[in-house]
């Protein structure tokens, strides 16, 4: 049922987004074809106007097509206005192959230059209106007047424009506010499904059912994570939808801090799936009768307060929502669990109030924002790698790509220097894949613009028709993760060029001569990315995979029950950040062509990425419950620090020994190669290095688990003594009363996440070794060994 109906929603959107695209075409067909001589005298383009549509429309909405208005209007006068300069003080009849290209690369490399102040649309449009003002005039060369040439680009770019706007009017607005809504309801709905699930698994009595439950909410958190993504899609444009009313403006922001409430409960929700993916037995006597009926009244609790963020309506029965009849079910957490055994049941637990408390949570009010940088800036400063590498990538791919295509046929050489330009991309991606979807966009774009021809060569209106079923299908090229958006866009404008116009020769010449132009700008592309950025994405994923690992490796340097919960959230914010990178690169790396080289070890990647994510849950778990603590002891100076010193000494013992391990990872995964590791230690006679002595700090490599246990035993009988003192503490006279069970949780918790990172870091040393292994196939990998070799060598 729940793919049948995401199959729905699928159509829904590519249909809603294929209508008003070629509605927007139709209306520049109809205004370039059947308009008044005005129109068409000054807009002598039609071609870039449709280019100018799918830049813009695809997928957009009322806000993201004002925004793409003021775009174009930026991009225009980055463009045409020197462009009129320039042909002025040429002259279009001095213009030569070499020189049109010059040109064109000067100009796109001043407007990529400034890569984080302009957004990419505005590149795009700018870069294609540089191809066509250069080209164009040394195509006509004298004939070409400077002034009016570039105005007439200007205005066929200003008819793909409003024809964007009028389509998004039509018949009624498309507003990203009504998207966001809809997704945070929806959300809602998916996050009280969830819960459901995960209580029902819970508390099954069958291992069958409580699958079962569980993959249907794995299912549902792959939706809400399409939701979440929707959200942040959409947030820019609701900017531009604002009205002058403060109660409008309220009300956008009362929808941003609820899609950043509902996305902070994913924490809790990983956590509850993190024990019953585990798959391991809760004990029976934990889950007695009243137990599972205390869980239900907790469970109708937490939904309720998940429908007041989301302003679902309410029952016109509301729960019982007495506190002490609720949390009859926390009576049996007077006490930390004997076990390790017992601790998913706590954790879980832990979880749900987790949830709660996040739902319940006020949003802050009178934030104070932090002051404007206004840092004064140098011209100079703008001039660093980062920004200029891309603005030089892109120039020489362009100018060699128009000076090739121009060599090749001068009346289409800017069909060369296009492709090039409007799916320019400021961060690294994968070179070969997107010039392939793109390759391949445009061929079976062209081909079915081609047959469109063919069959409807005297019908013209019909042909506009034809074009609505291939936008369907580009759209859904678009979603797909074969072609995706390159792909999508490139067969879009593929097919329109050709049956959106007139008069421009035979088709199928057209097309060959277009798909030979736009296979020589990609194979510029290519090229110059290869020259300019030799790294492969391999190599580039071993690096941050190193970087990930020091991350970690500062998240656990970190961590103890003296941590304080700002100082563990931001470690484990950078980590975060890292893995995304991480995750990027692997991709990028996996859709690499491995050539001469050895074969990407994807599968291991991934599974890398997975474990230091959930070390990364688990570490803002472990901040979760200490910040807990922390609320429980604000009162409790100096007898309670001293209560929690022996857990802190625990936790410091277990993070420490997992901190060495990781920074022995981060130093492996960062080695060339085994051969290059002997020969810096042939190479240095006066190192000696030897196992049995012990450089790395931590010999348990592969070794047996039975000190994590040790210390975690020790850190549970810590606890205890914990519950017994911290929750009567007298203070000046007077017992002040701390709640039993927010303290059992949270050390317990503590202990979970502290056991499972240990089995998370012995998961995480066996795919290093692999990762190591399949990077020196011929060697025998010992970590252990390894890693002596490293802090002998650098010691």
């Amino acid at each position: 049922m729940q793919m049948t109906e995401r199959g729905r929603a699928m159509w829904r959107t590519c249909l809603a987004s294929a209508f008003r695209t070629a509605l927007a075409c139709t209306i520049v067909g109809s205004a370039t074809l059947y308009g008044p001589e005005w129109i068409l005298r000054h807009v002598a383009l039609p071609a870039f106007s449709y280019v100018t549509v799918i830049l813009i429309i695809t997928d957009a909405t009322l806000g993201d097509t004002l925004r793409g208005c003021w775009l174009a209007l930026y991009a225009t006068c980055q463009s045409v206005g020197p462009a009129i300069l320039t042909l002025r003080l040429i002259g279009p009849a001095r213009l030569s192959a070499a020189t049109t290209a010059l040109a064109a690369a000067l100009a796109a490399f001043v407007v990529v230059l400034p890569n984080s102040s302009t957004h990419l649309v505005a590149k795009r449009i700018a870069l294609g209106q540089i191809v066509l003002i250069y080209v164009i005039a040394y195509i006509k060369g004298a004939e070409t007047e400077p002034l009016m040439h570039p105005l007439q680009v200007a205005a066929s770019t200003a008819l793909g424009v409003i024809a964007c706007v009028l389509a998004l009017l039509i018949p009624l607005p498309r507003f990203a506010t009504c998207e966001v809504k809809q997704s945070i309801k929806e959300i809602g709905q998916n996050v009280t499904t969830r819960v459901k699930l995960y209580l029902k698994a819970f508390c099954a009595e069958d291992a069958t059912s409580a699958t079962a439950s569980v993959s249907q909410a794995r299912e549902l958190a792959r939706s809400s994570s399409k939701l979440y993504q929707t959200i942040k899609r959409y947030q820019p444009s609701m900017e531009w939808e604002r009205l002058p009313f403060n109660l409008w403006r309220w009300q956008n922001v009362n929808d941003n801090k609820k899609g950043e409430k509902l996305q902070s409960m994913e924490i809790a929700l990983r956590g509850m799936e993190m024990v019953l993916a585990s798959k391991s037995p809760i004990p029976a006597s934990l889950l007695a009768g009243e137990v599972k009926d205390g869980l239900k009244n907790l469970q109708e609790r937490v939904i309720l307060s998940i429908r007041r963020v989301n302003n679902s309506p309410q029952p016109s029965v509301t729960p019982e929502t007495d506190p002490e009849k609720l949390d009859e079910c926390l009576q049996t957490l007077q006490e930390i669990p004997g076990t390790p055994e017992d601790l998913p049941f706590y954790f879980f637990l832990f979880c749900l109030k987790l949830l709660e408390t996040i739902s319940m949570a006020k949003p802050e009010e009178n934030k104070v924002k932090e002051p404007a940088n206004f840092k004064s800036r140098s011209w100079i400063s703008d001039w660093d790698s980062k920004k200029v590498m891309p603005a030089l990538k892109l120039s020489l791919s362009l100018g060699l790509a128009i000076f090739l295509g121009s060599m090749y046929s001068k009346p289409n050489g800017y069909w060369a220097g296009l492709p090039v330009a409007i799916s320019f991309a400021a961060a690294r991606e994968a070179t070969f894949k997107v010039a392939n979807v793109k390759a391949q966009g445009t061929v079976i774009g062209t081909v079915y613009g081609v047959m469109g021809c063919f069959v409807f060569q005297r019908f013209l209106p019909i042909r506009f028709l034809s074009l609505l079923p291939w936008f369907i299908f580009s759209s859904l090229l678009s979603k797909s993760r074969m072609y995706g958006q390159a792909g999508g866009i490139s067969a879009a404008i593929g097919a329109v060029l050709i049956l959106g116009r007139k008069d421009f020769g035979q088709p199928s010449e057209f097309a060959i001569d277009r798909i030979i132009e736009t296979f020589i700008g990609l194979s510029c592309s290519i090229l110059v990315e290869l020259i300019f950025q030799p790294t492969r994405a391999a190599n580039v994923a071993k690096v941050e995979l190193s970087r990930s690992f020091h991350a970690l490796y500062e998240c656990a340097s970190v961590f103890g029950a003296k941590a304080s919960k700002a100082e563990i959230m931001e470690s484990q914010k950078k980590l975060r950040s890292h893995l995304n990178e991480l995750k990027k690169f692997t991709e990028e790396a996996h859709a690499e062509p491995s050539f001469w080289f050895s074969p990407f070890n994807v599968s291991c990647y991934e599974k890398l990425y997975k474990s230091l994510s959930k070390m990364a849950d688990l570490l803002q778990f472990s901040g979760h419950a200490i910040g807990f603590l922390a609320e429980q002891g604000k009162a409790k100076s100096p007898q309670c620090k001293e209560i929690l010193s022996n857990v802190d000494k625990d936790l410091k013992t277990l993070t420490e020994s997992i901190g060495l391990l990781v920074k022995s990872f981060e130093e492996i995964t960062l080695l060339k190669s085994l051969d290059a590791l002997e020969k810096a230690l042939t190479k240095n006679d006066n190192i000696s290095w030897d196992i049995e002595l012990g450089k790395t700090p931590n010999p348990s490599f592969s070794g047996p688990a039975t000190e994590p246990e040790k210390i975690l035993e020790t850190y549970l009988q810590h606890c205890r003594g914990v519950a017994d003192g911290i929750f009567r503490v007298e203070e000046g006279g007077e017992e002040v009363k701390v709640d039993k069970s927010e303290v059992v949780l949270s050390l317990s918790a503590l202990g979970f996440c502290v056991e499972r990172m240990g089995k998370e870091t012995r998961e995480i040393e066996e795919m290093v070794k692999e990762v190591v292994q399949s990077e020196n196939p011929s060697s025998h990998v010992n970590l252990h060994e390894i890693s002596c070799k490293i802090r002998s060598l650098y010691k």
